[in-house]
């Protein structure tokens, strides 16, 4: 059993896209979805009836605004590989719910606008990626359009993220020039067709290369190192692979690079040890929760990432956050907003695990409870507002609403210690006005939000009589957040460090371990 166990884990690949908004993301993960057979016919992921938007981006806001506020999950496979797409967030603002779903997957694709280069999105996005050191793919998008010479981008991608870059294929031509790409691997060049130009399957040897272009493919091949597996998987090269989402250029060499050099489930981090994918007691952590993903039945599903083990439906798994076991008996596999019931999962999947309230982020999962994971922190918001209620007699509503949507990780919120309203703070400032259209959409709760005294919040630690002492004196500065743990709120940086260095035996946390 334990080897079928490890043979099935071997062909998982959990992995992410990353990229800056409108580099082609939501436009690439339809590709691959299509590519991979999960969807017959691109536009298939749009809603019913509305205009063309990828389902990946379901939620109202979202399909306003043409950009990835949640992150879904979507399952395919091809070859006897199981892919699991996390979708992260591409908007800036929302750095913390991507940074949990990246501590979720084993790799990453990332994509960069053949124009443009690396933009500060990606970059910031790049660096959650180094903190856990996940091996990335490089895309570079939409080649058929005019671009950047392709030397300038690669010596960027290496002078901007340090990291050796391996080309692994070359454009040839670009915008009105544009004739195909050419795949080192196979020495083909993938070619238009049609008045659309697009890439209808169409690859031919011996292509009849431009001098200049021959003469760079080359220089290409010469002068960056050579795809190293090892170095790749370590975090410290990047193949790099050109084409475009928009005309199915390179889609399915990415999938094909995946499936042949991305790490299988990769062991995760629990204080000191680190839990293999071998391991056979079934564990996970939740990285998300989702709360009404169906108006029709006010559900929270909350995301977790099997480590390790064989999961089977009805199975009783104990949240570290309860300390009481829960059978879970509908556990779900995704396809976009289409759920299908899983029966069995492996290491590296993504099971979403239907809730009322019970799961949190940062919880582990696990058959006997003596694990914990490690690394989902909270961020130090950098945005605080009061919440004024338009109609006070709801102030039921807004309490639920507001623990709902700090416990997916949209906002935090903190109950200030004297006065009665509460504040919520935000990474970005996208997230404020999620958090008005959610309160009215989903929890019928009109609300406004107004300008707070205090500018960031720390968590405090420190042994009990430092505590009181302090609090004894700061009291109109404190506020317990929802897990009931005191917060500093702080009416500028400066009140941060004066505080610190009055009260050296406290420690005044930006992030804390959920």
């Amino acid at each position: 059993m334990a080897q079928a166990n490890t043979d099935t884990t071997q062909s998982r690949r959990t992995f992410a896209i990353i990229s800056h908004p409108d580099a082609g993301k939501t436009t690439l993960t339809e590709k691959l979805l299509l590519t991979g057979g999960a969807i017959h016919l691109a536009g298939e992921v749009k809603a019913r009836g509305a205009a063309r938007r990828a389902r990946s981006d379901w939620m109202k806001i979202e399909q306003q605004r043409g950009i990835s506020v949640t992150s879904s999950v979507m399952t395919f496979e091809r070859d006897g590989i199981t892919f699991n797409l996390l979708d992260t967030p591409g908007h800036e603002d929302f750095s913390e719910d991507t940074y949990r779903t990246l501590t979720a997957v084993d790799s990453a694709i990332m994509v960069i606008d053949a124009a443009k280069g690396i933009e500060p999105q990606t970059r910031k996005l790049f660096e959650v990626c180094r903190l856990r050191s996940v091996p990335i793919i490089t895309f570079v998008n939409k080649v058929d359009r005019e671009g950047r010479p392709v030397f300038e981008l690669l010596d960027e991608i290496a002078d901007m993220l340090a990291l050796d870059v391996s080309p692994q294929m070359y454009p040839v031509g670009m915008g009105g020039e544009f004739q195909g790409i050419l795949d080192f691997a196979s020495g083909e060049v993938v070619v238009p067709e049609g008045p659309s130009k697009e890439f209808k399957g169409k690859r031919v040897a011996g292509f009849d290369l431009p001098e200049a272009i021959a003469e760079n493919v080359e220089l290409a091949q010469i002068g960056y190192p050579e795809f190293d597996l090892d170095a790749y998987r370590s975090g410290d090269m990047t193949p790099v692979y050109f084409g475009s989402a928009l005309k199915n250029f390179g889609v399915t060499e990415l999938i094909e690079a995946i499936a042949k050099y991305a790490p299988p489930p990769r062991p995760q981090p629990a204080g000191e040890e680190q839990i293999s994918p071998e391991r056979d007691e079934v564990t996970g952590f939740i990285f998300k929760v989702q709360a009404n993903m169906d108006p029709n039945h006010r559900d929270r599903i909350a995301f977790m990432r099997q480590v390790s083990g064989t999961f089977k439906r009805g199975m009783k798994l104990t949240p570290s956050g309860l300390g009481k076991p829960i059978a879970i008996h509908s556990p779900i596999l995704f396809f976009a907003q289409d759920r299908e019931l899983a029966d069995t999962a492996q290491a590296g999947d993504i099971i979403g695990i239907p809730n009322h309230g019970t799961l949190r982020v940062g919880d582990t999962l696990s058959e006997k409870n003596q694990i914990r994971f490690t690394g989902l922190p909270n961020f130090a918001p950098e945005i605080l507002r009061r919440v004024q209620l338009e109609d006070p007699t709801k102030t039921k509503q807004l309490r639920k609403a507001l623990d709902d949507l700090s416990e997916e990780g949209v906002i935090q919120v903190f109950y200030p210690e004297i006065g009665g309203q509460w504040i919520v703070g935000v990474v970005g400032q996208l997230q404020l006005e999620v958090l008005i259209s959610r309160l009215e959409a989903e929890y019928k709760v009109e609300a406004r939000l107004e300008a707070s005294p205090f500018a960031t919040a720390r968590w405090l630690r420190g042994d009990a009589r430092a505590m009181d002492e302090f609090e004894k004196y700061n009291r109109a500065n404190l506020a317990k957040d929802r897990d009931g743990d005191l917060v500093f709120m702080a009416k500028s940086p400066w009140d941060v460090s004066y505080q610190q260095e009055k009260n050296p035996e406290l420690v005044f946390s930006a992030t804390k371990e959920r």
